[in-house]
């Protein structure tokens, strides 16, 4: 696991698997309020306490993801001259 106080640790992505890492953290957060809502509609104890942990992993991944990206920088692609 990643700890959060080291600052010196920098990872560099390219902005290709920033994008994706952004984008599968935006499905996550959406599914996450999607299964909360379907909680309501749910009758049996046991289902309820299973979605909930769903919507609870859901959403610690994406936290997860995010505290990743937090502690990386967009790699930079080097010029390219016309020849």
């Amino acid at each position: 696991m990643i700890s959060a106080g080291s600052g010196h640790d920098c990872f560099e992505i390219s902005p290709r698997f920033r994008q994706a890492i952004e984008a599968r953290i935006a499905r996550l957060e959406a599914d996450a309020a999607e299964d909360e809502a379907q909680i309501l509609r749910l009758a049996d104890l046991d289902h309820i306490r299973r979605q909930m942990r769903l919507v609870c992993a859901e959403r610690g991944e994406a936290q997860r993801m995010r505290t990743f990206l937090q502690r990386t920088r967009t790699r930079i692609a080097p010029q390219t001259t016309a020849v």
